[in-house]
């Protein structure tokens, strides 16, 4: 058995300039937990493969493709594979979301 304490993993150096932890990484997936203060956004961007988001904690906004949403703990939002998507948080508290990424990327997220 592996845990992860998630609290004692440090912050990878990403484009976004934000709070992001890889918590796991295997041949087949790979899973992060993001954490934006108020105010903070991802860039938005594109992923090779389909991403999953958990939000753990807070309420943010999601954007995919042309769609729009303000999304709350124990929310779960799928996001096809090569569809543009970013997050924002507009709150006054912290946003944490876990990602999935399944299968796990063989190529670069790319920036928009």
């Amino acid at each position: 058995m592996k845990i992860t304490d998630v609290a004692k993993v440090v912050s990878g150096p990403n484009p976004h300039h934000v709070d992001a932890r890889k918590v796991y990484d295997s041949p087949h997936a790979m899973a992060v937990v993001i954490t934006l203060k108020p105010g903070e956004a991802l860039k938005k961007h594109i992923t090779p493969v389909d991403v999953f988001f958990y939000v753990l904690e807070g309420t943010g906004v999601v954007e995919i493709g042309s769609e729009k949403q303000s999304v709350g703990k124990d929310m779960l939002v799928e996001s096809p594979a090569k569809i543009p998507h970013k997050w924002t948080n507009e709150s006054n508290a912290v946003f944490r979301v876990l990602v999935v990424k399944v299968p796990k990327p063989t190529e670069e997220t790319k920036l928009l």
